[in-house]
């Protein structure tokens, strides 16, 4: 069984997300969400409010392209997150040249640790390119309309949640 790790903090999972994770679905057998606790990020959603806009989002896809999608929490290094759930590949999105700067160092380093592990790098589709979860939640405090970004049920979530600060 192929098994892929799609890493990320998905804060809030964006439409750009969704199309790396559709389009990974072709790749692997099975699709783990990596959904990192990063505190230094200090994210808008909690890390269960965040696994549950995953699941939300993932079951229709997991339904059409027939390959189980599950969200898996980690707070550990990303190569140990990997080898936790048996993953053979890394799937990374890349929305511009800079993205590619970070990436490569990462996989550079996480080769040097298990060179077991392959990170495949997919390009967002051009629609996508400018998404960010950073952006989105900007665009959404300052009462900007997200509904390019993120599908209706994330929007909100995003809404409501801004309404609580």
């Amino acid at each position: 069984m192929r098994i892929g790790l799609y890493p990320g903090t998905f804060d809030p999972v964006t439409v750009g997300h969704l199309d790396i994770i559709r389009r990974a679905c072709s790749l692997v057998d099975k699709l783990v969400i990596g959904v990192a606790i990063n505190r230094d990020k200090g994210p808008l959603f909690s890390l269960e409010e965040r696994v549950a806009m995953i699941e939300a989002e993932c079951a229709q896809i997991a339904a059409e392209c027939g390959v189980e999608i599950l969200a898996h929490p980690f707070e550990n290094l990303l190569i140990h997150c990997a080898e936790d759930v048996g993953a053979g590949v890394i799937i990374r999105g890349l929305r511009a040249v800079a993205d590619f700067e970070y990436e490569y160092q990462m996989v550079g380093m996480n080769r040097a640790m298990n060179d077991r592990i392959e990170t495949v790098f997919l390009m967002a589709e051009a629609q996508h390119q400018a998404i960010a979860s950073k952006l989105v939640k900007e665009i959404a405090r300052l009462e900007g309309d997200v509904s390019k970004f993120v599908t209706p049920r994330v929007k909100m979530a995003l809404m409501a949640k801004l309404e609580q600060e």
